[in-house]
């Protein structure tokens, strides 16, 4: 998932519980607020006030730009060098994967693929990899996640930033060229249809943060909280054992709604409530697209957040629960737990609440946010009228 693509968990917490609760405060007076402003505030505490961890592992951070968004890697180790040394091999890993996955970068993968006039493209096998994995993902969730939908989301200027309503007419011959289905991955050689294109970003950031985690696992680091453009993925838990604590940003624009615990996840989320533009007929458009129809989802879904073991599943399935709906969405959670386990909290436009049934016990809802109902999502399936699932709080 490219950063311009996908919003996600706005806050990551290192460091003490005092300090937790000051940096959750602060948050919540604030209306709009970036991540990079509030993990400055979190490693400027993180600096001064937790230093040597009473003399156990030290905080060691690297900030970046790479996949089109900021990124913050913070490990925690007693050794100084090897501290370092994996976050640098941490943050070059990320490079080497955007240089094989960059839309603009004419040495890229994709770059290749999407200027092969249809002919097959020898691919590297990390690409290969990633792309039999999203057109997979395509393939369960019935195309509401679209690999090749990157034409469209142009013609909306998502991918430029120069934001228009196309025509109904242009985007009717633009979804001509999309389709999961007409990607051919065979071993190390793909093919794509002239006309089409690919981007990787609705899974990229996810594997790239299963990719870095793997690289400080294999370097000896046992606690990381790795903040990829949003998306997070937590080596491990906090030096001290206990859950790391992430507050999640509200989609409607008032700091955070709840915090979760979590140790050794990985947690994305997805909504149309930071990227998107006014039109000229003062409809609000989002960045994230129905693929079946070709513009902005609209389905009184605003966010959605994914918390797995594997980031790449956790990027994939926040955009395409987003897409399907509440009940859909839900749906698709029941019938996957035992092939791809994972745990969802859906946030209603209405301000409604629907979370996992595993993880009901790890969120706390900030007090400010009462007024939001938490209806608990079980494994049984309950129908109402017109086959509405009834949930029950």
């Amino acid at each position: 998932m490219s950063g311009t693509v996908k919003e996600a968990v706005s806050l990551m917490e290192v460091l003490p519980e005092s300090d937790q609760n000051f940096v959750l405060e602060f948050i919540k007076k604030l209306r709009f607020f970036s991540l990079a402003v509030i993990l400055w505030i979190i490693m400027s505490i993180t600096m001064t006030a937790c230093s040597p961890m009473q003399g156990r592992e030290e905080a060691y951070s690297a900030s970046f730009f790479a996949m089109d968004t900021y990124m913050t890697f913070t490990v925690y180790d007693d050794d100084a060098k090897a501290a370092r040394e994996a976050l640098q091999q941490a943050q070059e890993e990320i490079g080497a994967l955007e240089a094989l996955w960059s839309v603009t970068d004419e040495d890229s993968d994709i770059y290749a693929l999407n200027h092969s006039g249809g002919q097959p493209v020898t691919v590297r096998d990390e690409t290969a990899g990633l792309l039999s994995f999203a057109v997979k993902m395509a393939q369960e969730t019935d195309g509401a996640l679209e690999p090749t939908l990157y034409p469209v989301l142009t013609a909306w200027g998502f991918t430029t930033e120069v934001n228009r309503i196309p025509a109904a007419e242009e985007i009717e011959r633009l979804l001509e060229c999309v389709g999961y289905d007409r990607v051919k991955v065979e071993g190390s050689l793909v093919t794509l249809e002239d006309g089409m294109m690919l981007d990787l970003g609705s899974v990229g950031k996810g594997y790239a943060g299963d990719r870095a985690g793997r690289i400080l696992i294999e370097k000896g680091i046992n606690s990381a909280l790795l903040d990829i453009g949003g998306n997070i993925q937590a080596v491990g838990a906090r030096p001290d054992g206990s859950d790391w604590r992430l507050g999640l940003r509200s989609p409607f624009g008032e700091g955070i709604f709840g915090t979760l615990q979590i140790s050794d996840r990985a947690v994305v989320t997805s909504g149309n409530y930071e990227r998107y533009f006014i039109g000229e007929d003062g409809v609000r458009y989002g960045h994230i697209i129905d693929p079946e129809t070709g513009y902005p989802v609209n389905n009184g879904l605003a966010s959605v957040t994914i918390i797995a073991g594997d980031g790449k599943l956790c990027d994939a399935l926040s955009t395409s629960l987003f897409v399907m709906g509440l009940s859909d969405a839900v749906a698709y959670w029941r019938t996957h737990q035992e092939e791809q386990p994972f745990d969802m909290i859906l946030v209603t436009e209405d301000r409604k609440i629907y979370l996992t049934e595993e993880i009901k016990g790890k969120f706390n809802l900030q007090k400010e946010c009462k007024d939001m109902v938490i209806y608990p999502v079980t494994s049984s399936v309950a129908e109402g009228k017109n086959g509405n699932y009834k949930f029950r709080p």
